[in-house]
């Protein structure tokens, strides 16, 4: 995209929400998602359910398709505790969680310029706000960390956790722009009317981005952190 519209966007946007894994960080960089699922589908093989999977190596989609095989008018104990089960990997995955490149500076830059800056992830806020901890960017995000719902079914593409980033800070849905890097961040910040920013680290990402119907894209975080500084 072109500079002059990205400098539109950031403009634009006196509030910036940021998905966890993938604009912000790597979270299985080292703890490796497809070990993270085997240990998920082991507790759910113990419990003898014959649950499809339509991702078997994404954790967090595996969380999903049980909580839909087991949808009911109460929440199955099942998801709850696989719900805790995927909260603890996260945890333990972003102590060795690389940073995604300019992400660090990009939240500070855009503190700095006074924007209020949050989170809005499928992961657990544990996780999230453990990361950001560890990376000394809490203060950058004042508490606005919205992470996965007990109920995973109300995980993006559904706009729960925009809308509840919404609510928390405060801001209009058409002064924001959610930097996510898949088809269910783009679903959920057209559900909540939030302007989008694709952030796509490889031309497959890209390609699924595209697909679902983003339109602004970037490839690294570089020129958004470069055009911030005049935003």
């Amino acid at each position: 995209m072109t500079v002059s519209r990205l400098h539109e966007l950031l403009t634009a946007a006196r509030c910036l929400f940021f998905d966890f894994d993938g604009p912000l960080v790597n979270l299985y960089g080292a703890h490796r998602a497809s070990d993270v699922a085997e240990t998920l589908w082991k507790s759910v093989n113990s419990w003898e359910l014959e649950v499809e999977l339509t991702e078997p190596n994404n954790p967090t989609q595996i969380l999903l398709d049980l909580a839909h095989h087991l949808a009911g008018p109460e929440l199955d104990h099942h998801v709850v505790e696989l719900g805790k089960l995927l909260a603890d990997q996260e945890i333990i995955a972003v102590a060795s969680a690389p940073p995604t490149p300019y992400a660090d500076l990009l939240v500070r830059r855009l503190s700095a310029r006074g924007r209020t800056i949050a989170v809005t992830t499928n992961n657990s806020a544990e996780a999230a706000v453990g990361y950001l901890r560890l990376r000394g960017l809490t203060a950058c995000f004042a508490g606005h960390v919205y992470g996965r719902s007990v109920d995973p079914r109300l995980m993006k593409p559904d706009p729960t956790c925009v809308r509840a980033a919404l609510d928390g800070t405060g801001a209009e849905p058409g002064a924001c722009l959610l930097i996510g890097d898949s088809p269910h961040d783009y679903e959920a910040a057209r559900a909540a009317e939030v302007p989008f920013l694709g952030y796509a680290r490889n031309t497959g990402k890209e390609r699924m981005l595209r697909e679902a119907g983003a339109v602004h894209i970037v490839n690294s975080l570089a020129p958004v952190y470069e055009a911030a500084a005049e935003a």
